[in-house]
């Protein structure tokens, strides 16, 4: 499984996810868009908008499950972990 999240430095809903994420001791990249103009253009493509934080969690069987937003019942079910 991988885990990208796009974020920016100044998102307080980025800093809760991955907040989050780490307490479940749960690996992820951390994708700054507002330091890497290559990436904010990939965000908008992945999604179609520049909301952060947008998570894209590929899993093992090659399905994504894309998340806008901090919702943890989303990132829950998309992990298979309860929150």
């Amino acid at each position: 499984m991988q885990i990208k999240i796009y974020t920016t430095t100044t998102c307080p809903f980025c800093k809760l996810e991955k907040e989050y994420l780490d307490s479940k001791g749960i690996k992820y990249e951390n994708i700054f868009v507002d330091q890497n103009p290559e990436e904010a253009k990939r965000l908008i493509e992945q999604s179609n908008q520049m909301g952060v934080p947008f998570t894209e969690i590929t899993k093992d069987d090659g399905t994504i499950a894309k998340i806008l937003g901090f919702d943890k019942d989303k990132i829950n079910q998309a992990l298979g972990i309860s929150g």
